[in-house]
C-alpha cells in the first residue's frame, strides 16, 4: 500500500508526482525558447482524499533548460491529485510559482524565429532529434523545446501514480502548411516511462506563434508492436 503523511523527496512516488506537476507547468508556459526541468523535489506528502483518489502536496524547484546551467532556480508548489476511477483520468494539477518572468524571453527573439519559419520556402523537415549520439544542432533545439512542451500535453493526460514520463527523442519532424498564421508542425515522439523502462510513440499536430502559444491540435499513439491495440493506459 503506498504511504501517506511525509514522503522522502528523493523517492519515487515523490519525484513521480512532481513530474506531473512539470508537465502541467510547460503545457502552460513553455515555448520553443522555455522549457522547464526538474531541479530538485524539497518536500512532499501524500494523503488518500474521500472523493476517491491520492493528493500530493509538493514543494519543488525547477530551471529553464534552454538557459543552461546559468539560469535561475525557480521555486514552485503544487497539489497533484490522481483521481481513482474505473477509465484512465489525467491527473489535477494546481501549480504555483515565484519570478517566471524572471526567465522570459524577448519578444523579438520569438518573432525572429517565426518570421524566419512561417514562409512556405523555410519549411522544416529533421529526424532523429538528438541523433544516436545525443547531438543536435542550435536550430534543432529550439524545434526540439517546441516538441517537448508540445508532448508534455500527452504526458500529463496519460499520467498515473505508476508512470513517470520523459521526452526520449524526436524521431520526426515536418513542417505543415497553414492557412491561420501559425507554425504547423506534425512530431512524432519517443517518450520513455520510467518504471516500466517501455518507450512510447505518439504522432502529434502542434502549433505555435509568439501570441497564441503552444497548441496540440492532434495526438496518435502509434504502437511499435503491429498486435498492440492501445495505449498502455
Amino acid at each position: 500500500m503506498a504511504s501517506t503523511g511525509d514522503l522522502e523527496p528523493t523517492h519515487y512516488p515523490a519525484r513521480r508526482a512532481a513530474q506531473v506537476a512539470l508537465h502541467y507547468l510547460n503545457t502552460h508556459h513553455g515555448s520553443p525558447f522555455r522549457v522547464f526541468g526538474l531541479q530538485q523535489v524539497h518536500k512532499a506528502s501524500a494523503e488518500d482524499v474521500e472523493a476517491g483518489g491520492r493528493k500530493y502536496k509538493l514543494d519543488f524547484s525547477v530551471t529553464d533548460w534552454a538557459s543552461g546551467s546559468a539560469g535561475p532556480a525557480l521555486r514552485c508548489s503544487a497539489d497533484v491529485l490522481f483521481p481513482r476511477t474505473e477509465r484512465h483520468s489525467a491527473p489535477d494539477v494546481k501549480l504555483r510559482c515565484e519570478a517566471l518572468q524572471q526567465i522570459n524571453r524577448t519578444a523579438q527573439e520569438q518573432e525572429a524565429f517565426y518570421q524566419k519559419h512561417i514562409t512556405p520556402d523555410s519549411a522544416v523537415s529533421a529526424r532523429d532529434i538528438p541523433d544516436s549520439y545525443g547531438n543536435m544542432s542550435e536550430e534543432m533545439q529550439t524545434f526540439w523545446r517546441l516538441a517537448h512542451v508540445a508532448a508534455s500535453f500527452i504526458m500529463l493526460r496519460e499520467s498515473s501514480e505508476n508512470t513517470e514520463f520523459n521526452m526520449a527523442q524526436v524521431a520526426s519532424v515536418t513542417q505543415q502548411e497553414s492557412s491561420e498564421e501559425q507554425l504547423m508542425l506534425e512530431f512524432v515522439v519517443l517518450l520513455h516511462d520510467l518504471p516500466s523502462q517501455e518507450i512510447v510513440q505518439w504522432k502529434l499536430l502542434a502549433s505555435w506563434s509568439p501570441d497564441r502559444g503552444v497548441r496540440v491540435l492532434q495526438t496518435e499513439w502509434q504502437p511499435r508492436c503491429p498486435h498492440a491495440t492501445k495505449p498502455p493506459n
